[in-house]
């Protein structure tokens, strides 16, 4: 029997030995029906019937209810049995790659946890929720199915704004669909909660894009301004490559000798290296 499985039939016993200690105070009728009820739950989930035996429970909770006051003490162990076995087979369907399921079926334990206030249970669908929807993003993203995984992370970050690894992969899926404003929002936020060093490195890519786009239409301050971007957050060879080129076009020869020199420091031995030392004497020169 597996931790969950373990967890469920341990709240199965207290509820069983309640029902024992209020025969007192409830019909023999209606404590036999009730006692069934969960004898045929606890039976079912230890033969692995999962659905089965929540049906058992549910339909035990409704008629602890009917009885009011004598049935309160099972249903507030019917509270308890209910959410943990939801969680359990939407674990189970996630397992079988259904995710959609898994996600409808934890979303069911969540709002029946939010129903009766149950914090424990509250707490653990809100992450299993989470989880799901993270890996449905994932699923998507490889896909490149981008509007799904920018759904799908967006969702987890609605339960939890401080995700970062989910803020992370809504930037690239948003930069996937050539959103790059959005993206840029997105890789912000993953840098202020706990993944700084890979949201740089994309926001350094997306400038750097934008600089190479810039230099190919000459759009050489386009260039210049994308390029020393992208070198704040990612200083690669490549950027101060296209800075030193772009700012040689705008004749701002000293700036440019700077960012060449910066290339050569990162990348001394780059196929142009030889062309580039040349380019910067001549640039010296210009600058005098």
């Amino acid at each position: 029997m597996n931790k969950n499985n373990s967890k469920i039939m341990k709240k199965i016993i207290l509820t069983l030995a309640s029902l024992a200690l209020g025969a007192a105070v409830m019909s023999a009728q209606d404590l036999k029906a009730v006692s069934e009820l969960f004898n045929s739950g606890a039976e079912s989930l230890n033969n692995g019937a999962k659905t089965e035996a929540l049906a058992s429970f549910q339909n035990a909770l409704s008629q602890a209810t009917a009885l009011g006051d004598e049935g309160k003490e099972v249903v507030d162990n019917c509270k308890n049995i209910i959410p943990n076995l939801m969680i359990s087979i939407a674990k189970d369907l996630f397992k079988e790659d259904k995710i959609d399921d898994a996600i409808a079926k934890a979303a069911e334990a969540l709002a029946f946890a939010k129903e009766f206030n149950i914090a424990e249970e509250i707490e653990d669908a809100t992450k299993v929720i989470g989880q799901f929807r993270f890996q449905k993003g994932n699923d998507a993203l490889n896909a490149k199915d981008f509007a799904g995984a920018v759904e799908a992370y967006r969702s987890v970050l609605d339960g939890d704004p401080a995700n970062g690894a989910a803020a992370l992969r809504l930037g690239m899926a948003l930069a996937g669909s050539g959103d790059t404003a959005a993206a840029e929002e997105a890789y912000k936020t993953a840098a202020a909660n706990g993944q700084e060093a890979a949201a740089n490195k994309q926001l350094g890519n997306l400038a750097l894009k934008a600089a190479a786009a810039a230099l190919k239409t000459k759009d050489f301050q386009g260039a210049l301004e994308n390029a020393l971007k992208s070198a704040e957050f990612n200083p690669s060879a490549n950027a101060f490559k296209i800075a030193g080129n772009a700012a040689a076009q705008l004749k701002k020869y000293k700036e440019a000798v700077e960012y060449f020199g910066k290339y050569l420091n990162i990348n001394p031995n780059a196929a142009d290296a030889a062309q580039i030392k040349t380019t910067v004497e001549a640039l010296k020169k210009l600058a005098q």
